[in-house]
């Protein structure tokens, strides 16, 4: 029997191109980088089997030597530059990762992405990706006496073997990543500059306090108040500032910024972000495999947004489960999906008349036509980073959770008193 018909009949998977030959390696880094990297390549494409056995040939039961360790540590460099060339940023290898692998590996994916960012003068990283690093605490805590990996795995309390496979594992995550939209400048690549619009603190601040009221309260009605007058408030701001910047003609497109979703009802949260962006000037692109949705626009209507759209998929997963919580048929997941398809398309539907309602109450001539230019750079800036987007719908099974979902949204009292 050959090897290809021996491998169709256990099941394994034939991974074309790649060898992984222990015997084959010496103390050369860049020749164990490239072996690492096959190693991570073959693991992404199923054969984490044959990896094991690998691993277990380079490694026994010892700890991972000086000469393995560099040259893992330079297949890692490389894989996550790469992954931030493809367009990701270090929150989205953070969600990515927290999805599909373990702990440890998120936590050396986190330093890889610490080390990355070291070289560059403060000055020309990007301030979303600092950020994003400052949010996940990611420092460069190890001493140059050692090799990171080492330091790491005593740090994890991982012997040698489990450390390398959870970094095989790691780098497997990065291979396996598709390439993004580049919506933030490479480290060492931003050009420092005024933003032609900032963020009023304030107004945020104040947005924030009546979506926390919102969220804390366990009156529906209440809840929903409070978020008009937020989204009313985030009207408001975004008219003040349209109508100041208009002499300033910015000449660069719009910004865009990623919100990961949490399973289940990916679909139907991404609707309801979809209904907020509408509502505030924005649009929403949703990346189905991995959850995610790119909403672009200005910063600071962007900043709201995601406030908003936050607080409202808060509310309503806590709507829906004390909605008729006591049937079977309320804890189906086809009800549940279609409960909040109806609720996120009721209540943009409402978003949307606040912000109709606060336009015209401005009373300006000159305020249409300065909306419409607004509109019109968000939808190139669409064109300009998803130049082959798609329309998708929400396929809904259950009547019983549109309606229950579509009462829900029509009970909450989305007026100004």
């Amino acid at each position: 029997m050959g090897k290809q018909n021996r491998r169709r009949r256990t099941g394994r998977k034939t991974v074309p191109g790649l060898t992984l030959d222990a015997d084959a390696l010496s103390g050369d880094p860049a020749r164990i980088a490239e072996a690492i990297a096959t190693a991570a390549l073959a693991w992404a494409q199923g054969d984490s089997a044959g990896v094991r056995r690998f691993l277990d040939r380079i490694t026994g039961h010892g700890p991972v030597t000086e000469e393995l360790a560099t040259g893992t540590h330079r297949a890692s460099e490389r894989l996550i530059a790469h992954a931030f060339e493809f367009g990701w940023l270090p929150a989205d290898v953070h969600q990515a990762a927290r999805r599909r692998v373990d702990k440890f590996a998120v936590g050396y994916l986190t330093d890889l992405m610490a080390e990355h960012r070291a070289p560059f003068a403060a000055d020309s990283v990007d301030e979303t990706w600092q950020r994003q690093l400052d949010d996940l605490d990611a420092t460069v805590w190890w001493t140059a006496d050692r090799p990171h990996l080492n330091q790491w795995a005593d740090r994890a309390l991982l012997t040698g073997h489990e450390a390398l496979t959870t970094v095989i594992e790691a780098l497997a995550l990065l291979v396996g990543l598709p390439k993004l939209e580049r919506i933030r400048p490479l480290p060492g690549t931003a050009r420092p500059h005024t933003p032609p619009h900032s963020v009023d603190e304030k107004t945020l601040g104040r947005i924030r306090g009546l979506l926390a009221k919102a969220e804390s309260t366990a009156f529906p009605e209440e809840a929903e108040t409070l978020s008009a007058k937020a989204q009313e408030l985030m009207t408001k701001y975004a008219i003040n500032r349209v109508v100041l910047e208009t002499p300033l003609t910015p000449t660069d497109l719009p910004t865009a910024r990623r919100i990961w979703l949490d399973t289940p009802y990916t679909e139907a949260k991404a609707l309801l972000i979809d209904m907020v962006t509408r509502a505030n000037r924005c649009r929403t692109v949703f990346a189905a495999e991995w959850g995610f949705v790119t909403i672009v626009g200005d910063d600071p209507d962007l900043q709201a947004v995601e406030l908003l759209s936050t607080s409202l998929l808060v509310q309503a997963t806590r709507t829906m489960i004390d909605t008729n919580s006591t049937t079977d048929q309320s804890r189906t997941r086809a009800y549940r999906k279609a409960f909040l398809t109806a609720y996120a398309t009721r209540i943009g539907d409402r978003l949307t008349t606040v912000t109709e309602a606060t336009i015209a109450e401005a009373d300006s001539p000159k305020l249409l036509p300065i909306l419409a230019t607004h509109q019109q750079r968000v939808d190139k800036a669409v064109e300009t980073y998803f130049p082959t987007t798609h329309t998708r719908g929400i396929t809904i099974r259950s009547p019983e959770g549109w309606d229950a979902g579509t009462e829900a949204a029509d009970r909450a009292h989305l007026d100004n008193g």
